[in-house]
């Protein structure tokens, strides 16, 4: 017997007259080296049978099968059951001959290995169910998000909709209504949504538009974006110093992969937050962690700078800035949302999504090549860190012809969904549990941001630039397009675009600088 955390799993050798006594329900028949992991939904059995091409013509001295640190040892290739499977357990196989441990032909490997789930099957397993109950889901959260009343308004201030997206499909997996076990709609959202929600959050990039903003205004925007590549080295060497194993850690564990998300998130937004979940391997399940830095941080900074768009005066006294360009820009953007406004068509759909799924082709076809060049242990040994780059550059490329029209036809709408989805099918892989395990790390973010708000004060302070520019140049970085625009009619409606056309500016350069930033946390990160 093996003794597994308080549990007991019996290991007994099988032979046919054995087999032939059990139900053919009762377990599940497994040949080692065909399949590395096995599912059991209840307490069931799992027959551990050989390959032929192991067992043909081989001298053993011995087979050790290894349950955690417990041990058996065979004088030959035996097929066994292990019965009374209670929770999940890890099983390896070792075959030794002439004292030395011998590679098994179907493995590859002197080690095979199998696991064996042990998981509860939810209520809904099939497909179209979970799909339809995921975006139900976000229908709620996003027509309830648009409601007027008091409540809701109060509600989606504490609680962001974003934030929602993710825990709510978490919830229903925790509660066993869907699980990740049995739909994984992820891998589809990752290779096809992701990189098509870039193409189209950066195809109405209006190059003329940004450069009418003023030099003030890039320089804000990109002091708030160098703020946040640098904050993220900052606040690891000076975390390591108080505390080195909140930002250590190994493999896919390690701190620094998941402060990657943040960058990919502070510099773009939620697209390019996934990028990087997927290119800096981070563990899903210890996702929530970063989420709740990023949900917790950026939202006490944007409920200071609510807070200061209705005392402006003050800060530009204290700036000694000349505010008079913000009565111009007014104007400006107010003629600018009525020249790209257009009443789509279903022509306008079918080609912003030819144009999406087009350069998603390419990328995929591109990315797989690119890849093969480099070291498969690099980020740039990844075909998604290709397929990423690929989207994000074709999206500004077309950004400079005539399709940047489609953006009227509602191109970043479309991405939207898309990005939202995807955060929907992340959620469902997240362990809530993880998100309020080292509260720490929240700590780690706000030194983060400090250097962020150092750095962006520090420069409007030289420049004299009006308070809008760093309100405006930070949420269009770190907020995205779901909040820029947002501080922005805080200070007047009809700025609301100025926000919107720095934060898909943010988009396009998310992807180049999280990857700058997170290659840097790799650098300074603990060992």
């Amino acid at each position: 017997m093996f003794a597994h955390a308080q549990k007991e799993a019996k290991l007994e050798v099988m032979n046919v007259d054995k087999l032939e006594q059990l139900e053919v329900d009762s377990y599940k028949y497994v040949v080692l080296g065909q399949q590395s992991s096995v599912r059991l939904e209840e307490n069931g059995s799992v027959f551990v049978d050989f390959s032929s091409a192991d067992i043909r013509k081989q001298k053993i001295d011995s087979m050790q099968v290894i349950l955690k640190n417990d041990t058996v040892v065979f004088n030959q290739f035996e097929a066994f059951l292990i019965s009374d499977i209670e929770e999940s357990i890890k099983m390896q196989v070792l075959v030794y001959s002439g004292g030395k441990t011998v590679s098994l032909k179907s493995v590859g490997d002197d080690v095979a290995k199998l696991d064996i789930e042990r998981v509860e099957r939810p209520i809904f397993t099939n497909d179209m169910v979970v799909f339809g109950i995921l975006v139900l889901v976000l229908a709620l959260i996003f027509y309830t998000s648009s409601l007027q009343g008091k409540y809701w308004k109060s509600f989606y201030i504490i609680i962001p909709s974003l934030l929602l997206c993710y825990v709510i499909p978490a919830i229903l997996d925790l509660l066993g209504l869907i699980s990740k076990e049995y739909t994984d709609f992820y891998p589809t959202a990752r290779d096809y949504m992701l990189p098509a929600a870039l193409i189209l959050m950066t195809l109405g990039i209006d190059f003329k538009g940004i450069l009418n903003l003023g030099p003030k205004a890039l320089i804000m925007f990109g002091t708030a974006t160098v703020g946040i590549i640098i904050g993220g080295p900052i606040a690891i060497m000076i975390y390591a110093n108080i505390d080195p194993s909140v930002v250590g850690g190994e493999e896919g564990a390690a701190a620094w992969r998941g402060f990657a998300t943040l960058a990919g998130s502070w510099i773009g937004g939620g697209a390019n937050q996934a990028a990087m979940l997927e290119t800096y391997g981070y563990q899903q399940d210890l996702y929530g962690k970063m989420v709740t830095v990023d949900i917790v941080v950026a939202n006490l900074w944007m409920a200071f700078l609510l807070w200061g768009a209705a005392r402006a005066e003050k800060f530009d006294r204290w700036l000694k800035a000349d505010s008079s360009s913000i009565e111009t820009l007014k104007k400006t953007m107010t003629d600018y949302e009525t020249s790209i406004a257009k009443k789509p068509t279903l022509t306008d759909y079918f080609i912003i999504l030819g144009i999406a799924f087009g350069v998603v082709g390419i990328a995929h076809l591109a990315g797989g090549y690119l890849a093969g060049l480099f070291d498969s242990d690099s980020p740039f040994g990844k075909s998604f860190f290709w397929i990423v780059v690929i989207a994000t550059t074709g999206g500004l490329i077309l950004s400079a012809t005539k399709l940047r029209k489609y953006e009227g036809a509602g191109a970043s709408r479309i991405g939207s969904v898309f990005i939202y989805f995807l955060v929907a099918t992340i959620g469902m892989k997240m362990e809530l549990a993880e998100a309020v395990k080292q509260p720490q790390l929240i700590l780690v973010g706000i030194i983060w941001m400090l250097v962020h708000v150092g750095l962006l004060f520090a420069v409007a302070k030289i420049i004299k630039a009006p308070f809008f520019f760093v309100a405006v140049g930070s949420k269009a970085n770190v907020g995205g397009a779901a909040s820029a625009p947002i501080i922005a009619a805080a200070f007047h409606p009809s700025l609301a675009s100025v926000g919107a056309i720095l934060a898909v500016v943010g988009y396009a350069l998310g992807t180049y600088g999280a990857i700058l930033a997170a290659e840097m946390m790799r650098m300074v990160a603990p060992v």
